[in-house]
């Protein structure tokens, strides 16, 4: 088990921020636990930790939920995510640690942008576009396997479909409770159940539920754009973080 104290200081309002983004309030903000807990540990350890935690909210998540999704959204970018899963897990052993610190520093920083100064107030909801949900299906199922990030490329796609809040939440909740199930392959054979990493997701796993259950009250109770605000802020600063050890490695 990890024992380092500044690990659990990361790790814990991580795995907050993420069950409660699993319970549906906060959308992509699920993709910060990984790059906070990579401030203290290697990312590939850290996306090993957080993998059996994710598969316990989903499950709570799953029956928050149950029985309310888009079929057709789902029908269409779920299979994208499976390939996305496949090449990940093919490209997996070509990707050196300190090369995945930098590319998840870089979709924080890139999805961070994204949100602060894209439409994200346009109300008027755009059409189901089969190209753009398999390719950004394809996107989220890759970020997923690499760090648990396929948020962002989901919502890039499913967000301009202006889905009612509820319709979104249950949708999103079967995508990624699908893709996490899955990853639990490759993950096991590339060896990321280890000892350590299972006994410290089973010290974190406890806020799991609790996290995610919030994130289902919360959704109905609060308005989400300060929220949205706080975490994508907070993504800034993480993400300039891993970019900039990651660059100092490659230039050591």
């Amino acid at each position: 088990m990890i024992t380092d104290p500044l690990f659990y200081a990361a790790a814990i309002p991580a795995v907050i921020l993420v069950g409660l983004s699993k319970g549906g309030f906060g959308g992509s903000i699920s993709m910060v636990g990984v790059p906070i807990m990579a401030l203290a540990i290697s990312p590939v350890t850290a996306a090993g930790v957080m993998l059996p935690i994710l598969i316990v909210m989903d499950v709570v998540a799953l029956l928050a939920w149950r029985g309310i999704y888009d079929r057709q959204v789902l029908r269409l970018i779920l299979p994208a995510s499976m390939l996305g899963i496949a090449l990940g897990y093919a490209t997996s052993a070509a990707t050196s640690e300190e090369a995945v610190r930098l590319l998840l520093g870089g979709l924080c920083l890139v999805f961070a942008v994204q949100w602060f100064f894209s439409g994200r107030h346009k109300i008027e909801p755009e059409a189901a576009s089969r190209p753009k949900g398999f390719f950004w299906g394809a996107v989220a199922g890759f970020t997923s396997f690499v760090s648990h990030a396929g948020g962002p490329p989901f919502q890039v796609y499913v967000m301009p479909l202006k889905l009612e809040p509820a319709l979104f939440a249950g949708t999103t909740v079967i995508f990624f409770a699908a893709t996490n199930f899955v990853k639990l392959i490759p993950y096991f054979l590339l060896g990321q159940f280890s000892s350590e990493n299972l006994a410290t997701s089973a010290v974190l796993l406890p806020l799991a539920p609790l996290a995610t259950l919030v994130g289902v009250q919360l959704v109905k109770r609060v308005p989400r754009e300060r929220f949205y605000l706080v975490t994508y802020s907070l993504l800034i600063p993480v993400g300039l973080k891993l970019v900039f050890d990651g660059i100092w490695h490659f230039a050591a």
